[in-house]
């Protein structure tokens, strides 16, 4: 990170997944001040809450990791929430930031804005060409909201305010609800219970046949700190790794992780989501970033995480 573009950096959402992986990233570095805010500290949908926030702060740079998120059920349950609170957040940040002349503005989005038949691989220029998945509609909507306000405020008023789009993400500090988490985690969960319980099956959502490309938080945190740092960076750029395997190849790869050798089996009465979403990242490559962290590598490496937080939580309950 070039501490002379940003001293002090605002990352909304540093407890999340992304935003505890840019504070593990950046809290070693003399030259940058992290300023930081537990939610019950400021509540993002609050206008008069962010206003006085980045008044009183006056950050030079934020990246914005702040969002409402959760899986296929969640969002299914709770579009309402999740069309409501990921605008508001995005609204009262990106113009109480222009306001107080915040010099740069990373929005982070997610892939999910993109068309439900987007051309494979996803390129940026397919925003906008078709209709959405229709299981996380909502949640799209906001952030196309989100990284359009970015865009538009850079047009208008000259300020450096840009938008990444990372693919599936997994890694430490992921949430592993039985419920309201995503694909990964939730197979690692279910895989990790089903070896400890000696169960005889798993059964994974849907057909098992949808692609999907994943991206440990990492290697996100390493391009969005890169982003920050190009003096000319695209409106609007994908964050990925440009490959993908379906859901019941991920299941078999996290089944031989943890050691389960139980039958695998598939709920067809549940939803598949998208059929296929991988992106092209030979954007961000172009400007000089790659991922360097392989699926079955995270896929180790969460797990570990999975398991010290599972020690955790039992000594918490003693």
């Amino acid at each position: 990170m070039n501490a002379a573009k940003a001293k002090r950096i605002y990352i909304a959402g540093h407890r999340g997944m992304v935003g505890a992986a840019l504070v593990r990233a950046l809290q070693s570095d003399p030259g940058i001040e992290l300023v930081l805010r537990e939610r019950t500290d400021l509540d993002l949908c609050d206008q008069a809450d962010v206003a006085d926030f980045f008044s009183q702060e006056q950050p030079d740079c934020v990246i914005f990791a702040a969002a409402k998120v959760g899986g296929i059920h969640a969002n299914q349950t709770y579009p309402a929430e999740f069309i409501y609170e990921n605008l508001m957040m995005a609204s009262n940040a990106i113009q109480a930031a222009y306001q107080n002349k915040v010099a740069r503005f990373l929005f982070l989005g997610s892939t999910c804005i993109y068309p439900r038949l987007a051309a494979q691989p996803m390129t940026e220029d397919c925003l906008l060409g078709g209709p959405l998945e229709d299981t996380n509609e909502a949640y799209a909507i906001a952030k196309i909201a989100g990284l359009k306000m970015c865009e538009y405020y850079r047009r208008q008023y000259g300020v450096l305010y840009h938008s990444a789009m990372p693919t599936n993400l997994y890694g430490p500090g992921d949430n592993y609800h039985p419920d309201h988490s995503h694909v990964l985690p939730a197979l690692i969960r279910r895989f990790h219970e089903a070896k400890t319980g000696s169960q005889p099956e798993v059964v994974i959502w849907g057909s098992g046949k949808p692609r999907r490309e994943f991206l440990h938080v990492d290697d996100l945190a390493k391009a969005l700190l890169h982003l920050v740092d190009l003096e000319d960076p695209p409106n609007l750029v994908n964050v990925g790794t440009g490959s993908d395997l379906t859901i019941r190849e991920l299941a078999e790869l996290i089944a031989k992780t943890i050691g389960y050798s139980g039958k695998i089996s598939v709920d067809l009465s549940k939803p598949d989501g998208t059929p296929v979403k991988r992106t092209d990242i030979s954007l961000i490559q172009s400007t000089g970033w790659s991922p360097t962290i392989g699926l079955a590598e995270g896929i180790e490496r969460t797990y570990q995480d999975f398991l010290q937080e599972t020690k955790l939580k039992l000594l918490r309950e003693v």
